[in-house]
């Protein structure tokens, strides 16, 4: 059976989910000095409480949306006959609920589409449900293609 065939049978399924991944404020702080993105929400633990209805800081949410390849490298299968694979983009994205310091996030993956790009090459859409652990919404919801190489 070619990946491509595997794959089309798996439309619609949930593929996997990923190891828990602590946010902690060092997180959050490292994030902001990578990106240069320092606003109090994130980085003031003292005026996001005072000023914030989130109680304290919160993730970025390109943060979060960023642990999505730590995430497929504990949550989704490994695929026979796969020579690597690549970031493709994102279809859409929704950031549903905030991410207190401190929490634990994981990746849920349902595999949407699958379909031949190119000779050799094979695209595939994964929809990402982000759940923050013990909250009743998810931090995120994505669309996140990738290039298979086989």
């Amino acid at each position: 059976m070619s990946v491509l065939e595997h794959l089309s049978g798996q439309i619609g399924q949930e593929l996997g989910v990923s190891d828990w991944i602590e946010i902690s404020q060092e997180r959050i702080n490292t994030f902001a000095d990578v990106t240069e993105d320092h606003q109090f929400i994130h980085v003031n633990p003292e005026m996001a409480k005072q000023f914030t209805p989130f109680g304290g800081t919160i993730a970025h949410g390109f943060l979060t949306l960023s642990l999505l390849s730590r995430m497929a490298e504990t949550g989704l299968p490994k695929l026979e006959g796969a020579k690597m694979g690549m970031n493709y983009g994102l279809n859409k994205v929704r950031f549903l609920t905030p991410v207190p310091s401190g929490a634990r996030v994981r990746g849920r993956f349902v595999l949407a589409s699958a379909e031949e790009k190119n000779p050799g090459q094979i695209l595939q859409c994964h929809t990402v449900t982000v759940e923050i652990d013990g909250a009743p919404k998810p931090a995120l919801v994505a669309d996140w293609l990738s290039l298979i190489f086989v």
